[in-house]
């Protein structure tokens, strides 16, 4: 050793810092990674935590929030950046080590948090949960990505257009490269409309409420918080950002919920319409977790209607009952399998068969499902929408209406499935969805109807309405 490396003062080692913002949004990723969890459901609990423990604002809420969905749905782009940025194939880099270097390139890439405060953030992280040495390797590549921006760095990894649209527009709009073959089959159209629909999946959707009928009104939703009208349903309400439902009387009462203005509208659509016969008793065969059930009840209400909810898993059944605890009208809340029910044939006037399905129509909300699905989920959820959708036709009277609806546009969960049914069953005709919303644009071709985040800024719900004819 020189005589100058030993007069130089030795570094002290300084203990990385714990950011709580940064530590929360990698704790939340890690746990849809490791556990399969959504974000929507493990994030509010642990902001409610970090909050309840103190020095915890409602700025660094939504930091950490942005964090956690943003680097979600951009998941896709950010791994063609990453794997340009290192020496080995990406399923090699350890998952916790990816999320880290997720979450930069999003500080980086996707927010206005100066560039290096964003490496330094991401290396203190990456100190506190990997170690010194994988530390320095998270600084390499962060300090990389750094150099271009997000068009600059798009650019790059995408091929090109021309050569291969589909994995083109996979990598720019962080889809998998299925999914926006299935989204560009049910959209149709040219590379405009299919574009603006996988930017709407990544944008961040608006908070929806819905005021019940009989139970609470928009006019006092609006008073109760800063609030946007409804763009459809004149049971809408969308909050302004920021805004906490929880904390509006309504809702915590049950008078009011959150609920995307896709789902009111398809209970609104079964609603109207249009019956030969009494219009007495209806049914939500597939009601968890209670939305449409709460929403179906209020107008079944209004009517003298009631409205039976069933929903096959008993904890979601609970939450339907909660979901409609207070409704005025008669109603029953039961956990029954739909396809192989305890009602009789014949018994409802309207039913609602709300199907599981992929929840491609969703991806603003759950942004992680793109990445979780697979084609062949679809071959796992055709049998049992299927069966659900027939024995619903079997549930309703002659003369009445079922409602089958997906949060799904792929083909093979809507339009496919109902003609499937329909060449089945017989005595049974479609009727044409689209004048039962009034003022509601670009439905589709019908007799079905199809919602669109970037038409109508709700979930890409489907619906088709069939009455029994013999």
């Amino acid at each position: 050793m020189s005589e100058q490396a030993r007069r130089r003062p030795h570094k002290p080692y300084r203990r990385p810092q714990k950011d709580p913002v940064r530590m929360l949004a990698f704790e939340a990723l890690r746990a849809v990674d490791e556990r399969d969890a959504y974000a929507n459901l493990v994030l509010p609990p642990l902001l409610k935590k970090a909050r309840e423990g103190g020095n915890f604002d409602g700025r660094d809420a939504a930091l950490a929030t942005e964090l956690v969905y943003g680097t979600l749905r951009r998941q896709g782009t950010y791994d063609a950046i990453i794997a340009a940025c290192i020496d080995r194939p990406l399923r090699e880099v350890d998952p916790p080590v990816l999320d880290v270097l997720a979450l930069g390139a999003h500080q980086l890439l996707g927010t206005r948090i100066p560039t290096h405060a964003a490496v330094s953030a991401s290396v203190e992280l990456a100190r506190v949960v990997l170690g010194d040495g994988r530390a320095k390797f998270v600084n390499a590549v962060l300090r990389k990505i750094s150099q271009q921006d997000l068009d600059a760095w798009v650019a790059q990894v995408a091929p090109p257009y021309d050569a291969d649209p589909e994995d083109h527009l996979a990598v720019v709009h962080s889809h998998p490269r299925w999914v926006v073959s299935a989204l560009w089959d049910s959209l149709g159209g040219g590379r405009a409309g299919i574009e603006d629909l996988l930017e709407a999946d990544n944008e961040r959707p608006e908070v929806t409420l819905v005021a019940r009928p009989g139970r609470s009104t928009t006019d006092e939703l609006a008073e109760a918080t800063e609030t946007l009208p409804g763009r459809w349903s004149p049971y809408a309400v969308r909050m302004a950002e920021g805004g906490e439902p929880g904390a509006i009387d309504a809702v915590k009462d049950g008078r009011a919920g959150v609920q995307d203005e896709g789902s009111q509208l398809v209970a609104i659509a079964l609603a109207n319409a249009p019956l030969d016969g009494p219009d007495a008793r209806w049914l939500d065969g597939c009601a968890g977790p209670g939305g449409k059930a709460a929403l179906l009840a209020a107008l079944a209400s209004e009517r003298g209607a009631a409205l039976l909810a069933s929903e096959k898993q008993p904890h979601r059944a609970r939450l339907v009952e909660r979901a409609l605890a207070g409704n005025p009208g008669p109603y029953q809340v039961i956990a029954a399998d739909g396809t192989r029910p305890p009602w009789r044939p014949g018994s409802f006037d309207r039913v609602l068969m709300d199907v599981p399905c992929s929840g491609l129509g969703a991806l603003r909300r759950r942004p992680e499902a793109r990445w979780r699905r697979r084609p062949e989920d679809l071959d796992g959820f055709a049998p049992l929408q299927r069966a659900l959708l027939t024995e619903a036709l079997g549930a309703v009277r002659v003369g009445g209406v079922v409602g089958y609806a997906t949060c799904s546009p792929h083909l093979a969960e809507t339009r496919v499935v109902v003609d499937d049914v329909l060449k089945k069953v017989g005595g049974a005709e479609l009727i044409d969805a689209r004048p039962l919303l009034p003022g509601v644009p670009a439905l589709g071709d019908g007799p079905d109807l199809q919602l669109w985040p970037h038409l109508h800024g709700t979930d890409a719900m489907y619906l088709a309405l069939i009455r029994r004819t013999a």
